[in-house]
């Protein structure tokens, strides 16, 4: 049976159009009932023939049908395992996935579990169940009416053709549709009414989401009332309000800012009415605040510590921040939040704090990310969630509410477990950690593998040659390989390999590996981009053992002047996996002359000769406080801490990565200028190295930010004979004032754009790791068609799906990258569990309230509170000095300070790590040195038991 869909459609250019388009009924669609006589037996059936009647609303056993606002806002408990036998109709699917791509795959997920019983029934092409939809009628009303139609089917056609009893449930809050439903025959309820009367529900009740439901708050007004996003809309078109993305501060719960879309500019956003209600990542809309109310962040360090009353007064807390006006020279522009475009909430994961009283079920949910606020639920279970970290999902924020309402989800684990505590960083860094799967797992190559005589046809062989890894201690995903020979016209060929092979475009496992996109590495584990046989065997570069790569060639003078370079698949036999250690000392024996070792040593030159060619051209060298931790290997828990040793063959090897990049980016540019995956750095705008000036000022030192070079000489003169470590905390904070580096497609970008600032490079991209970074993999096709060596395919010419896919990478980058460092967070807390040791620090910012603290041998910084509530001390701040005092004593920026460090048990739910001073000594603040102990729980003989690369 053939209709029409006819619908009106407005242009980007402001054109109406009339669109016509076929739509094909059928009427051999079946009902998915195991009961059900009359269907085509040898379609998928996954509804029970029996199901379980387990409501008391219900008399017989019965299938369920949820309207679209059940499925989205109640996602939780459909997908509670208690929630069987539902049909999803294609008007309920097809919503879904309009509304939100996270929602959809959610269903999609718990559609494809056969111990769901879930069933899709495609009610829009079922000649029975299909409706047009009337004139005056709008698009909801019909879709409402679409579910009840498909609803009716169902009853009619079980009563007419199941060989059991079964009746339809419609489950639905919206109480027209409900009414109309009971009035034309149907059994319907809430949501809440049914899951309430479940039998032994549990915690089911406690997944129900507030959306929509009437919980008392209280009378008075907190926050202002969000435009309707009509207003908002007239709004940014005439200029009167911005578009942005809100984020919020990490120091300060009462600050945040906005980064406004398609501009340069960021909008500074302080105080409770003023935030009103935004959530961090929400998309909001903003209106300037006249120039004379601008404000600037302000210096004090503020954590909600414990739950407020609503009644309280949070002009109070405001008032505190803000009691000097702000001189004109420190203003920035600052605005408020007038509405919400798009709520970008996920599920957070946290604590519970039980109320007080015993009786009652509404408690508040601290989520561990600081920038989320607290959360208040509803839940009959505190007693045993109170030592659980457990996971939230927001419903609403009303007005007339200081937090946000939400819905328990599920429990994680113990608190302070150090498994339960890795999932928790995981999932708040998004990081995708699940098993691989049976589809993904299908695509790798049979064991035993081995290279065949028509694979060294197809590359050239390199076996001869004395290539070696230098990788860190404990690396078993070796992704290249370096060389250096002498040639006999006098010059040298360098030979940079990495394997990637194995991975085809469009399979199962490269799909995974394109949503995953990076390896993540934490301290004591590491989350596979691609599954471990080919991330730690087939693809990893092992030594004496033959592998496929991926080469780059130079022929370069002696003064590391490139000559010619070439690009082959190849086939290489590593001759040694080396640390870097291991390699420093070959390079330092004189008595070591063989060709790897000799090999080595020329790589170091010319390294070095590249690094200073570099660095003359403009580029930076950072730092950054990086540790490594010994593992117990029964534990799995840190019994030492180092800071990480950088040696000449660190920067060797990172030398020639970066040749072999630059070198890479180049060709693929050159033959495919439109769509080449390319890297870049934006340079940080001044606004970003105001801390860094002011510090460096703090010593006496002009820091000139204007161009790249002029900055890195200047930084590099920034030297204070007598404390060496001085130059490298300028450092580590000019790395703070830098911008992300981000992927690219080339042909979404004007070429003035690709420059990348940190290392001075006009052009650069990312080749050296492909079973670590999905990047990398696309680069190597496009390389690969560019020699010939592979063909391509639609979606790697595709300039908008490429940018698509670099934006996904550069999110997952940087979640990598946030949770490697969460994860020596973690182990950090784990190590002074049991433990009070006093270090050597350095004092890095100076606030109204606290002091930041850098202690380089543990590469950790913390706050170390200076609040005269808890101890009873006044210190005194000079914001234009930048300094505080307090008994005779003077801190200023880069001053050495003694700390000890321990951690807080004063809430056992929540441990945190503490700062106390020592040195200098002030009266009433200073405590005395701690007891020495042995850091180390294993002789200093003996060599850890293992060691986990970071």
């Amino acid at each position: 049976m053939l209709t029409t869909k006819t619908f009106i459609k407005k242009t980007k250019k402001g054109s109406i159009i009339k669109i016509v388009r076929e739509h094909y009924l059928r009427d051999d669609i079946t009902c998915g009932c195991q009961c059900c006589t009359i269907c085509d037996q040898n379609d998928a059936k996954p509804l029970e023939s029996k199901p379980v009647n387990k409501s008391k609303l219900c008399k017989k056993s019965h299938y369920l049908i949820l309207d679209t606002n059940v499925v989205f806002h109640q996602i939780d408990v459909v997908e509670d395992p208690s929630i069987q036998n539902v049909i999803v109709l294609q008007t309920v699917l097809e919503e879904i996935r309009h509304r939100s791509a996270p929602a959809y795959k959610r269903v999609k997920d718990f559609i494809a579990n056969p111990d769901k019983h879930f069933y899709t029934f495609c009610n829009e092409f079922n000649k029975d169940t299909y409706v047009e939809r009337q004139k005056g009628e709008s698009a909801n009303d019909r879709n409402d009416r679409a579910i009840r139609e498909a609803s009716l089917w169902y009853k009619r056609h079980l009563e007419d053709h199941a060989s059991e009893d079964i009746d339809i449930v419609l489950l639905t809050n919206d109480e027209d549709n409900r009414t109309k439903a009971k009035a034309e025959g149907l059994q319907s309820f809430t949501v809440q009414e049914y899951v309430k009367s479940l039998k032994d529900c549990g915690s089911i009740v406690d997944r129900l989401s507030s959306t929509g439901s009437h919980v008392k708050f209280g009378d008075k007004i907190m926050y202002p009332e969000h435009l309707p996003l009509s207003t908002i809309q007239k709004g940014i078109k005439t200029g009167k309000y911005l578009q942005g993305s809100y984020m919020a501060s990490r120091e300060n719960y009462l600050e945040a800012n906005v980064s406004v879309h398609d501009q340069d500019r960021m909008i500074f956003v302080q105080g409770h009415q003023n935030l009103n209600r935004a959530v961090k990542d929400d998309i909001v809309a903003i209106e300037l605040l006249p120039e004379e109310e601008w404000s600037c962040p302000s210096s004090m360090v503020l954590e909600e510590t414990e739950e407020k009353a609503d009644e309280d007064n949070m002009e109070i807390e405001e008032t505190q921040m803000r009691k000097n006006k702000v001189p004109k020279e420190l203003r920035q522009p600052t605005g408020k939040i007038v509405g919400i475009i798009k709520r970008n909430w996920r599920q957070y994961c946290g604590i519970l704090q039980p109320s007080a009283l015993k009786e009652s079920t509404r408690h508040i949910f601290t989520p561990a990310d600081r920038r989320i606020p607290r959360i208040r639920i509803e839940t009959r279970q505190a007693h045993d969630l109170a030592s659980q970290r457990i996971v939230v999902a927001i419903d609403n924020w009303p007005r007339n509410s200081r937090y946000p309402q939400g819905h328990f989800v599920r429990k994680l684990g113990n608190i302070g477990d150090k498994d339960t505590e890795n999932e928790v960083l995981l999932l708040e860094h998004d990081v995708p950690h699940s098993k691989f799967s049976e589809a993904v797992l299908s695509f790798l190559p049979k064991m035993p593998w081995s290279i065949t005589d028509e694979d060294r046809k197809k590359r050239r062989d390199l076996r001869h040659i004395d290539i070696c890894s230098v990788d860190p201690p404990g690396c078993t995903d070796i992704d290249d390989a370096l060389h250096c020979r002498e040639l006999d016209n006098g010059n040298l060929e360098e030979t940079y390999s990495r394997c990637f092979h194995f991975i085809r475009p469009g399979n199962a496992m490269d799909k995974e590996a394109a949503k995953r996109g990076t390896t993540v590495y934490l301290v004591d584990n590491r989350i596979d981009m691609v599954p471990e046989l080919l991330s730690s065997n087939l693809c990893s570069l092992r030594s004496n053992v033959e592998r496929f790569a991926f080469s780059v060639l130079w022929e370069m003078t002696k003064e590391a002047d490139i000559v010619k370079t070439d690009f082959t698949k190849s086939i290489i036999l590593s001759k040694a996996s080396l640390t870097y250690a291991e390699a420093q000392m070959r390079i330092d024996d004189p008595a070591m002359t063989d060709n790897t070792t000799k090999s080595l040593r020329w790589l170091n030159k010319l390294a070095k000769i590249l690094k200073q060619r570099r660095i003359d051209n403009g580029a930076l060298t950072l730092a950054s406080s990086e540790v490594r931790f010994n593992i117990d290997s029964e534990t799995h828990d840190p019994i030492d801490v180092q800071t990480k040793q950088i040696r000449d063959t660190n920067s060797m090897v990172e030398e020639f990565m970066l040749l072999a990049n630059v070198a890479t980016a180049e060709k693929t540019l050159r033959e495919f200028p439109k769509c080449a995956m390319l890297r870049r750095h934006p340079a940080p705008p001044p606004s970003n190295f105001e801390p860094l000036i002011k510090a460096a000022e703090s010593k006496g030192f002009k820091l000139d930010v204007s161009k790249g070079k002029v900055f890195a000489d200047s930084i590099k003169g920034a030297v204070i004979p007598n404390d060496p470590y001085f130059n490298t905390m300028l450092r580590m904070m000019a790395t703070r004032c830098m911008m992300q580096a981000v992927y690219f497609c080339s042909g979404m970008l004007p070429e003035s754009e690709y420059f990348h600032y940190g290392l001075a490079a006009p052009i650069y991209t990312h080749f050296t790791s492909p079973i670590r970074r999905y990047s990398d993999i696309i680069v190597h096709r496009l390389l690969a068609v560019c020699i010939g060596a592979d063909s391509s395919y639609p979606d790697l010419l595709e300039k908008h799906k490429s940018q698509l896919l670099s934006n996904n990478l550069n999110y997952r980058h940087k979640m990598a990258q946030y949770a490697g460092r969460a994860s020596v967070n973690l182990h950090t807390h784990i190590f002074f569990k049991n433990r009070a040791v006093d270090e050597e620090g350095y004092v890095l910012f100076i606030r109204k309230n606290a002091l930041q603290i850098l202690i380089p041998k543990y590469g950790l910084e913390g706050t170390l509170y200076i609040n005269k509530e808890k101890s009873g001390v006044t210190f005194t701040f000079n914001e234009e000095e930048n300094t505080q005092s307090c008994g005779g004593v003077t801190l200023h920026v880069f001053d050495r300070v003694v700390i000890q460090i321990s951690i807080d048990r004063s809430n056992v739910q929540h441990l945190k790590l503490c700062l106390k001073l020592v040195k200098p000594e002030i009266p009433g603040f200073s405590v005395p040195p701690a007891p020495k102990q042995d850091i180390k729980e294993e002789s200093k003989d003996e060599p850890p038991k293992k060691k986990i690369k970071t």
